[in-house]
């Protein structure tokens, strides 16, 4: 029976935690406050407790995990959403460099947390592979040699036919292997992120959404239903999950959706699709990921849409998107499937620092965010906690308007035309080869 489900039902199934944290009832003073229980705010909140700061409080509107951070592919890789040649022009080199390998070293430090925390949030250790949908190897070429001669990254030429070795598929032609990349069930992490913050002395309250937000003296006053929070210091950490609470923050980003499906167990039949352990994705704009799971299923997400769809029309695009990949599983039983809101700002960069005196932000992760959520919570705590100034780094990426609702139609006229230009180059190879 399929159990198709709204949220990360498969996420929820392979790490059923028992652990759950009681709604904010009654006043509550506090030093810093965050709002959000995903990445952003749980890696802040456990990066202030890690420089021994006490009076920390985190809300979270429904569980941990709820939004985009539980319901994600699980891809643990270096970058922003912006791509790297964008963020060398904007930035010039040494800034590019330094905001790209922090991102780098997150990924270093989610396996430090894994290890030192005890998480077990399923993680495979097995790198990312960028595959090439198309047959012209030179994006593959410009990518790797910009990020080697800019970025110090080395990124492993995989050439087509040891690629069809590991991913057995005439769809793709050559790739680059991310080694320095991992995998996991992205649930399983942020509650494990979670338990570890309260048991370093942060308060946690689920089903708590923040319902107003105003000045009290040199500090904040944070309501929820059933209770107060007096903080010195409030961290905005909503995602796509806005919370309403400041016009122009909210204003600054789109919730774009994407999907994704689990299929059944696949036994003997991953064998004639994958012999890699490594997670997936394509050169399109618009691309396909996958990875296998622990448990022998796939994993497959895609597609950019202002629309949140429906389980079940999740299922029937994603199934077309895998069998013209891997036609052999054209009639595989899809178990579950959901949409997600990712939050993106006009110029594909997180918006992180502090907006006014005392209230930060950290948001606009867009679709490339577990390693840049670890990032800017230590960058966020590091500002909070000691001073630093690194945050500053990001500054010309400040809370640009979207011009909602008109944004949502520029936006998924955009991808269309991307979509269309990836389909048209398509195509023109096809033809070329006949």
């Amino acid at each position: 029976m399929k159990r198709l489900d709204k949220g990360s039902g498969y996420y929820r199934a392979a790490s059923p935690e028992t652990a759950t944290f009681p709604p904010l009832a009654g006043p509550v003073q506090a030093s810093t406050l965050v709002v959000g229980g995903g990445f952003a705010g749980l890696n802040t909140a456990l990066g202030l407790a890690e420089r021994g700061q006490r009076g920390i409080v985190l809300l979270e509107a429904g569980q941990v995990g709820h939004g985009a951070s539980g319901r994600n592919g699980g891809f643990v890789f270096g970058g922003f959403s912006l791509a790297e040649a964008a963020l060398l022009a904007q930035l010039g080199p040494e800034r590019a460099r330094r905001l790209y390998l922090g991102t780098v070293q997150a990924v270093e430090r989610i396996r430090q947390r894994i290890d030192q925390y005890r998480i077990d949030c399923q993680a495979t250790d097995a790198g990312v592979l960028w595959v090439n949908w198309f047959r012209d190897p030179e994006v593959l070429r410009r990518r790797q040699h910009l990020l080697a001669e800019q970025y110090g990254v080395d990124w492993e030429w995989v050439p087509k036919e040891e690629l069809r070795a590991q991913v057995l598929s005439t769809r793709y032609h050559d790739a680059l292997l991310e080694r320095n990349a991992l995998h996991f069930n992205p649930l399983a992490y942020a509650r494990g992120l979670a338990r570890t913050a309260a048991a370093q002395g942060v308060r946690l309250h689920e089903a708590s959404p923040a319902i107003g937000l105003a000045r009290d003296g040199a500090g904040w006053r944070v309501r929820t239903p059933d209770g107060e929070v007096r903080a010195e210091r409030v961290v905005l950490a909503c995602g796509g999950y806005l919370a309403g609470l400041v016009g122009r923050v909210d204003a600054a980003v789109l919730p774009i959706a994407t999907y994704a499906v689990v299929t059944e167990p696949l036994g003997a039949r991953m064998d004639s699709i994958l012999r890699t352990r490594a997670a997936i994705y394509d050169t399109r704009f618009a691309f396909d990921y996958y990875r296998p799971t622990p448990d022998g299923r796939l994993l497959w997400g895609g597609r950019i849409s202002v629309r949140d769809r429906s389980p079940a029309a999740v299922e029937r695009l994603l199934r077309a998107d895998l069998a013209r990949v891997f036609p052999a599983l054209e009639d595989v039983r899809i178990e579950h499937a959901w949409s997600g809101l990712m939050s993106y700002a006009r110029h594909e960069m997180p918006q992180i620092g502090e907006i006014e005196p005392g209230l930060w932000l950290g948001q606009a992760f867009g679709g490339h965010g577990v390693a840049p959520t670890t990032f800017g919570g230590d960058l966020l705590a590091s500002a909070i906690a000691e001073g630093d100034q690194r945050w500053r780094e990001l500054g010309r990426y400040g809370l640009a308007p979207t011009y909602k609702p008109a944004g949502f139609l520029a936006a998924q006229l955009n991808y269309w035309w991307l979509q269309a230009r990836d389909g048209f180059k398509d195509l023109g190879e096809r033809f070329s080869q006949r």
